[in-house]
């Protein structure tokens, strides 16, 4: 049988630095991305914990309103359409198209599992030139839990008809991969610059610098 790799889409495949020029603009410092991207997990995961279903986009949205807020600032007309062109056309981490053809030419079946809707998720990928290598693009807004809950990787399972022991999640985030856990899965860590996994919570087999070295080890591991 072939195994089921899905990847998680902001950060990591998708690099969200790219949106630094509008934070740049508003806020005067491209540091407040990373701000804006931590309150809108926050509000997140509290849509999550409180089983009161919102969706990411509105999310994200709401989150820089509450980040401007709390630096002072009015936003304009322009500001919260800017941010969500910019989700759209992020462009992905330079070595991950080749990691992806490497995954998909061995034979794993290739799918994203991200927190964005449908439409934000097919103009991502379109957009940054990897739509082509992936069976499907699941998304945890059709099942409206979001990650880290177990539905959206249970429902990642069922929808290629395999046992959730048969998938494996990449991400660079801690608490994706803590969830992809938690549900079954195995799991991969991208250690993007900055991100770090909780050493109290339960370890992924595979840890990497990069997407191709996961895949490099993805490939050593299922021998």
């Amino acid at each position: 049988m072939k195994k089921v790799i899905v990847f998680d889409v902001n950060e990591t495949l998708l690099d969200v630095s790219a949106l630094d020029p509008i934070f740049v603009r508003i806020f005067g410092d491209p540091n407040v991305r990373r701000e804006w991207f931590g309150q809108m997990l926050q509000s997140a995961f509290v849509s999550t914990i409180t089983q009161t279903y919102r969706d990411f986009g509105s999310i994200g949205m709401s989150a820089l309103a509450m980040v401007a807020e709390r630096h002072g600032i009015a936003l304009g007309e322009e500001d919260l359409p800017a941010l969500g062109a910019g989700m759209r056309q992020l462009p992905p981490h330079p070595e991950v198209r080749q990691a992806m053809e490497r995954l998909h030419e061995t034979g794993y079946r290739l799918a994203t599992l991200t927190n964005s809707t449908a439409a934000v998720c097919e103009a991502q990928l379109s957009n940054a030139g990897l739509h082509d290598l992936l069976e499907r693009m699941l998304t945890a807004d059709s099942i409206r839990r979001l990650k880290p809950a177990p539905e959206p990787y249970r429902m990642a399972a069922e929808r290629f008809d395999v046992g959730i022991e048969s998938v494996r999640l990449v991400a660079a985030h801690t608490w994706d991969i803590a969830g992809a856990l938690h549900a079954g899965c195995a799991a991969a860590f991208v250690a993007r610059p900055g991100q770090v996994l909780d050493p109290a919570g339960a370890q992924p087999d595979i840890i990497g610098t990069n997407l191709a070295d996961v895949a490099e080890q993805i490939l050593m591991a299922d021998r």
